[in-house]
């Protein structure tokens, strides 16, 4: 029954569409060639930010990106297996790591705890050590080692040497978003305490890596080796300061017009009441497409040109558009949102309308929309 459901949905009209732009990710990837001389990290993590995680990936590479950044283990193999030989970091890892899979596909391992590194060691191989990168917490207490515990995970990473080898130190700037160096003083001077323990402790040498997209666009002094560059990939800058270009376009299509008389309630609940004569687009997406089901007045979409209101309450699988004086037929084109500008919408808008952060528009895009590359 759910394999037919799909099928009868997808052949109503045209289906859903996200498409991934390449050349809108390469152009990204140079402007934040542009501002820094360290190493780029194309993270891909979230199926790339919801525009395919191999798509983004290749397009980067070509770009000029030589390390690729995922969540955990399986990602990385993922990309492996898709034929890419660029070094690869994970370091979330939720469920821990595998050690001889690390080590089989070449995959470096973040390490942010003395239990974690532990593990890491106990599972590991002699004969095929697991490349490492010693994750500091800089300041956002959401992952990494503790300044107080950095001299005993660096004590088991010398004990271990063998099985594990450490090329790298990380953190995360917990207010790069804010485009202002002066924020992120004391995560750049900690990144330095841990840089220079693990060069005491006899490592070396080492990548060190701190600073994500906005860091790379706003901060040189965050710069250190490497950058690691997600969002920034598929045009959205965090700190809102660099226009990029924008990687993904999505489009359905109307699958049901009307013209309704003044005083009309629209959607569940009646939420909104038409105030004239107008003609009503229903749009063949909803909530459970990634629309947001709370939005601000002013969410619009692009129909023909020009950008129409959304009214009433977003559906599971469909929106309500008022076209005021226009009749649009049923089956016309809707972009919610690309990086066209003008009458299409854009991401950062979706997402001010929503109250959220582009991320979670694109990566909120459900399973059922069609991906393509354009």
């Amino acid at each position: 029954m759910t394999a037919l459901l799909a099928a009868r949905r997808t052949a109503l009209l045209t289906a859903p569409t996200l498409q991934t732009l390449p050349a809108a990710v390469a152009a990204n990837v140079r402007r934040v060639r542009a501002a820094t001389d360290a190493r780029i990290m194309a993270v891909v993590k979230a199926d790339g930010y919801g525009h395919g995680a191999i798509t983004v990936a290749r397009a980067a590479v070509e770009a000029g990106a030589t390390w690729l950044g995922v969540t955990d283990l399986a990602e990385a193999v993922a990309l492996r297996e898709a034929g890419f030989a660029e070094p690869i970091l994970s370091w979330l890892n939720p469920a821990g790591v595998d050690a001889s899979v690390a080590a089989a596909y070449r995959v470096d391992i973040a390490v942010g705890s003395v239990g974690e590194l532990r593990g890491l060691v106990a599972d590991a191989d002699a004969e095929s050590p697991v490349r490492v990168h010693l994750h500091m917490d800089t300041g956002m207490s959401r992952g990494g080692c503790p300044l107080g515990e950095w001299h005993e995970l660096l004590q088991v990473a010398r004990q271990a040497r063998g099985r594990v080898e450490v090329v790298g130190v990380m953190g995360h700037l917990p207010r790069a978003d804010e485009g202002d160096p002066r924020a992120n003083e004391a995560a750049v001077l900690r990144m330095r305490q841990a840089r220079d323990a693990v060069l005491r402790a006899g490592f070396g040498p080492l990548l060190v890596h701190l600073a994500a997209t906005a860091g790379a666009l706003t901060d040189p002094w965050t710069h250190f080796g490497m950058v690691r560059v997600g969002a920034g990939l598929v045009g959205i800058d965090p700190s809102e300061t660099v226009a990029l270009v924008g990687a993904s376009r999505f489009t359905a299509s109307v699958v049901h017009s009307a013209q309704v008389p003044a005083g009309t309630p629209i959607g569940y609940g009646g939420m909104h009441v038409t105030t004239r004569p107008t003609n009503l687009s229903i749009v063949g997406v909803g909530y459970a497409d990634g629309i947001p089901r709370e939005l601000a007045p002013g969410a619009s979409v692009e129909i023909c040109g020009e950008r129409h209101p959304l009214v009433g309450r977003v559906s599971m699988d469909q929106i309500v558009v008022d076209t005021g004086d226009a009749a649009v037929e049923r089956g016309a084109a809707v972009t919610v949102f690309g990086p066209e500008g003008g009458a299409v919408p854009s991401v950062q808008e979706w997402a001010r309308w929503a109250g959220t952060i582009p991320h979670a528009i694109v990566t909120g895009i459900g399973s059922r929309v069609q991906r393509s590359i354009a």
